[in-house]
């Protein structure tokens, strides 16, 4: 599949893409640049949902990155999936208060609630299981962030939200519906910022693709992924992606010069 019909929109995972726990990954700073310089249009889909927005565009424009405004969460793809008047009992971190805020919705920490959301967060204990669990129990829906069981750092992967949320399901008895990527409520995010037939011509930039790649299929747009993040160089890909390179960088040259993706 080739570049020959121009620019287009390239939406980066930020862990594992453009960096490892906020150190950013060799090469990828310059080729966001690269892209944005040839006409591209980059946004961040990430399914880190602990970080209030401001922080995360804060911390791309701290290592040479703006990002005012192109930075999309699972946090606000979670906030989506309830109606603004309604409350939920947060288990999760600053940006999944903040997302409901925006929305509408109204953030609480115990008792009952319309949902409960759960996203990756350093503090979950077992006094907020129990609380989760517990207003899941008395009638509240079970939303997640994502269901990412890792997340990548330069030391290596730790549990992710993905974990948190399999901890509140397995005490609650019920599966949750999950927003972020590859689910349909961060498509139907990405859709609204961009548009239907941009996201369809878009190419999604990962290095998980049971997440990413899966992400990709579900807007129909190609998937490049790169073995920078959690996916062992070599290991089999599937979905396969349109084009597979060690970094971000090797995907901006694709991209820059009109090169051919490959599957």
């Amino acid at each position: 599949m080739s570049n020959e019909l121009g620019p287009c929109v390239v939406l980066c995972d930020l862990d594992g893409v453009v960096w490892l726990a906020h150190q950013p990954i060799p090469g990828s700073v310059d080729a966001i640049a690269r892209l944005r310089a040839a006409g591209h249009r980059v946004l961040f889909v990430t399914n880190n949902s602990g970080a209030r927005l401001e922080a995360q565009e804060a911390t791309l424009a701290s290592i040479g990155i703006p990002a005012e405004g192109d930075v999309l969460t699972s946090a606000l793809a979670a906030a989506m999936l309830l109606q603004p008047g309604e409350t939920a009992l947060v288990c999760g971190g600053e940006g999944v208060v903040q997302a409901l805020q925006q929305r509408g919705v109204e953030p609480v920490f115990d008792g009952d609630a319309d949902a409960v959301v759960v996203g990756f967060h350093r503090t979950f204990d077992f006094d907020g299981l129990t609380r989760a669990a517990r207003a899941v129990r008395r009638g509240a829906r079970l939303i997640g962030t994502n269901d990412d069981a890792t997340y990548p750092t330069p030391d290596g992967p730790i549990p992710g939200g993905g974990s948190i949320l399999a901890a509140v399901e397995t005490a609650c008895g019920l599966q949750a519906e999950v927003a972020g990527k590859p689910y349909e409520a961060m498509a139907a995010l990405v859709r609204a910022a961009v548009g239907a037939d941009a996201a369809r011509t878009a190419v999604m930039v990962g290095d998980r693709p049971s997440t990413d790649g899966l992400f990709a299929r579900t807007l129909g747009c190609r998937y490049a992924h790169v073995w920078s993040g959690v996916t062992p160089k070599g290991a089999t890909v599937d979905p396969a992606p349109d084009l597979a390179v060690d970094n971000l960088a090797a995907v901006a040259d694709a991209l820059v010069t009109g090169g051919y993706f490959r599957g």
